[in-house]
């Protein structure tokens, strides 16, 4: 019938019915009639009772009005406890029927409106968890975000490793990295609220966080922008981007077959060479879209915190609930440390003295703490015994078979012989730099079922310094020397 129709419009009945490959006289009767086939069918009725009629109206749409949010299957978990007698299977027919009734009397809902994007004009930035892809550092679990940023026109993106949670320190590193890999900056930059960075903040450090980052943008020529807190929609050119970068990291894990990596250098190139093929993808947008980004300044800003700690007895200071050790020769005295992501970077005055992997705080809010057995040997070897209940001893062994040595120890020998041992060992391994060496020689001693012997080990991994045979050289007498050199200078006389 349709084809009769779009040829009658063309031809006559006879030609329109022989194309459409009908008779005349079903033709002609197609011609007379007012009303489409289907519509001259009855409507079917319902084959079975309708097991909502007496309960929708009356119960079902009062609910519906008086809780616009519910949930359609908590309005079914609702009539089944009303009304037991009511079949499971009418959960679909229910939420069929609810959905309708919306649509016909419900609340008007949020509107999206898409936006048309201009070259060099916005740049956005969000974080996303990784942790569901279950990525792992020489066997531990590397809990850890991906700052990631997007020039929305072109589709370039910055990915880096953020160990921590969402701070201004992350943005700012991730930011500026991310700058500086696209060569200039746009005229605008969005982010989320930074809710994580502002939680637990009183009014004042709030406002010295939005000064920092209006600081920031401003040294970029940016500016900063924020969407509604709550409105994930807004960062919608990153947010689906997300799910895209998140994918393609799972993809590439299940190709190479191990979701481990030696360190953490190791990881991050590994997430470098990811976004770097997605880049490819967009190459020619991105090359149209540099031109309209702005020049960047001539170096980079802060990207860091700065606090002034001091060292205490203990060999160390305190900072955001975590314990760290410097060698103690520092101790009383007042350093200024600078905060990154990843590590601190440690000053005394002007003078950088050593870098620190950066530790954080136990979600429960446990201090915990980050230790070089190096900075602590020479005093834990006057006092062996203060390992027994070291508050740090946890964090002081610097491979897990200094840790399996020390615990066998225990239990076979007393207390101050078993302490005093594994200080030994430790010195060793300070003393000889041969902390991996060592470690696999006690893995191997430990797997045949014997102590450490700390005799055979010293003599495994070279002389001991101080029983080195002292060398004396005896120095020629400069009058030789003159003598030597009496007839050249004669010579240049003469």
């Amino acid at each position: 019938m349709r084809l009769f129709m779009k040829y009658r419009q063309t031809h006559s009945v006879e030609v329109a019915a022989a194309k459409a490959s009908i008779s005349r006289a079903t033709a002609f009767r197609i011609e007379k009639e007012q009303r489409l086939p289907s519509q001259n069918k009855p409507p079917r009725g319902r084959r079975r009772p309708d097991p909502l009629e007496h309960i929708f109206d009356a119960e079902v749409v009062p609910l519906l009005k008086a809780a616009p949010g519910i949930r359609a299957v908590a309005v079914y978990d609702e009539m089944l406890r009303r009304h037991p007698e009511l079949p499971e299977g009418i959960r679909r027919t229910l939420e069929r029927r609810i959905r309708s009734w919306r649509a016909v009397h419900g609340e008007a809902q949020e509107v999206i409106f898409r936006q048309t994007h201009e070259p060099g004009r916005l740049g956005l930035s969000d974080f996303t968890d990784m942790g569901s892809l279950s990525v792992t550092i020489a066997g531990q679990p590397l809990d850890h975000l991906l700052y990631h940023f997007r020039l929305v026109w072109s589709g370039f993106e910055h990915a880096h490793v953020i160990l921590g949670g969402e701070s201004f320190v992350a943005l700012a590193e991730g930011l500026q990295n991310a700058l500086w890999s696209v060569g200039g900056s746009p005229l605008y930059h969005r982010s989320d609220s930074l809710s994580a960075a502002f939680r637990n903040l009183d009014a004042d450090a709030k406002v010295d966080l939005t000064n920092r980052y209006e600081d920031l943008c401003a040294h970029y020529r940016m500016t900063p922008t924020r969407n509604n807190k709550g409105i994930a929609h807004e960062n919608g050119s990153i947010e689906s981007s997300h799910g895209h970068l998140k994918s393609a990291v799972r993809d590439a894990l299940l190709m190479r077959g191990t979701r481990d990596f030696n360190d953490l250098r190791s990881y991050r190139a590994f997430i470098d060479e990811i976004v770097s093929r997605r880049n490819a993808a967009h190459g020619k947008r991105i090359d149209a879209e540099r031109p309209h980004l702005q020049a960047l300044p001539a170096r980079r800003t802060t990207d860091f915190e700065e606090v002034v700690v001091t060292v205490s007895r203990t060999g160390g200071f305190a900072l955001r609930k975590v314990f760290y050790t410097v060698p103690s020769r520092l101790i009383g005295h007042r350093l200024r440390v600078r905060l990154f992501d990843d590590r601190l970077d440690v000053f005394i005055g002007g003078t950088h003295l050593l870098t620190l992997p950066r530790g954080r705080a136990h979600a429960s809010g446990k201090h915990d703490q980050v230790v070089n057995y190096h900075h602590v040997i020479h005093s834990l070897r006057k006092k062996p015994m203060a390992l027994l209940n070291l508050v740090y001893r946890d964090k002081l062994f610097p491979r897990p078979e200094y840790r399996r040595a020390f615990d066998t120890l225990i239990e076979q020998l007393p207390d101050r012989q078993a302490c005093k041992v594994t200080v030994e060992l430790l010195a060793l391994a300070h003393d000889r730099g041969c902390e991996r060496e060592l470690a696999e020689e006690l893995a191997r001693t430990l797997d045949a079922r014997k102590l450490p012997d700390l005799m055979a080990l010293r003599a495994i991994f070279g002389p001991d310094p101080d029983q080195l045979p002292t060398v004396h050289v005896q120095l020629a007498s400069l009058n030789s020397y003159e003598a030597l050199m009496g007839p050249a200078y004669a010579g240049e006389a003469a």
